[in-house]
């Protein structure tokens, strides 16, 4: 990963969420975010900001910790928040809080503990972000619409589709005209094309856990599917866009590239 962010002199990292297994973190002072964060990514390329979206692990610990801007004072090029927007000029990038929506943690059948805090109730909590959301993607005028969250949209892997998604968030991405849809959740790397919209789904979380053995079917295009270790990389300028999966030694295993026309301002 460090070998391709320093061919690429990559601009920032984004990370689709859970990240410190199991249960988040315990607390501001817990070493799991230097051991399992700091003390990983130590690459040069690597040194730039990184962005992160919470995964339902994060949520197993003490989110408030994994929230707070003390982290900072330990690495700066760390920022996680719930839900956020980074305008990048000629994309926008909607960070999406999805664990929320899930509702079997709720119902928690395995005796999970979740931190809810500052989120409960649920139907508030989902409502307002889908309305903050569809405010905010309407407002754009990047050339790029990318939405970034933790679980899956579609997936042919161990966990596939997220059902909540599909019927609440899904649609507004498709009025907004999103491109690129990128999640975590299933630890595999994927490409799949929506059959009914432009939106490409994007699973990179390649990063521990793979090789589940499990594939299934999608009612959606499958254009790559790799069960196994591995990281993507996104270039984009105003008309056109490279994605390129990667295993963990840098070999090239799925490239797509897609152009835009943008229509002259009136």
């Amino acid at each position: 990963m460090g070998k391709i962010g320093e061919e690429l002199d990559i601009d920032l990292v984004i990370s689709t969420g859970d990240n410190f297994y199991d249960n988040g973190l315990k607390d501001v002072q817990d070493k799991a975010f230097e051991e399992s964060f700091t003390n990983v990514y130590t690459a040069k390329s690597l040194q730039k900001q990184w962005y992160s979206v919470l995964g339902n692990h994060d949520y197993r610990g003490d989110v408030l910790a994994e929230l707070s801007p003390l982290l900072q004072t330990i690495d700066s090029r760390w920022l996680c928040l719930r839900s956020f927007i980074l305008n990048a000029e000629i994309v926008d990038f909607f960070f999406v809080d999805t664990t929320p929506f899930v509702e079997s943690y709720w119902t928690n059948p395995k005796n999970d503990h979740y931190d809810w805090r500052d989120v409960a109730p649920r139907e508030t909590y989902i409502s307002g972000l889908l309305k903050d959301l569809d405010a905010a993607l309407k407002a754009s005028t990047a050339p790029w619409k990318n939405v970034v969250g933790h679980h899956t949209m579609r997936s042919a892997s161990h966990h596939g589709d997220t059902a909540e998604l599909l019927s609440l968030l899904l649609p507004i991405l498709k009025v907004n005209g999103v491109d690129l849809y990128i999640n975590g959740h299933d630890h595999c790397l994927q490409h799949i094309s929506s059959n009914d919209s432009k939106i490409q789904y994007l699973t990179s979380s390649g990063g521990s856990m793979a090789w589940r053995g499990v594939f299934t079917p999608t009612s959606d295009k499958l254009r790559f599917f790799y069960d196994g270790q591995g990281f993507m990389s996104l270039q984009l300028t105003r008309t056109a866009a490279d994605i390129v999966f990667y295993d963990v030694f840098g070999h090239v295993l799925h490239e797509w590239s897609v152009s835009k026309h943008l229509h002259p301002a009136v």
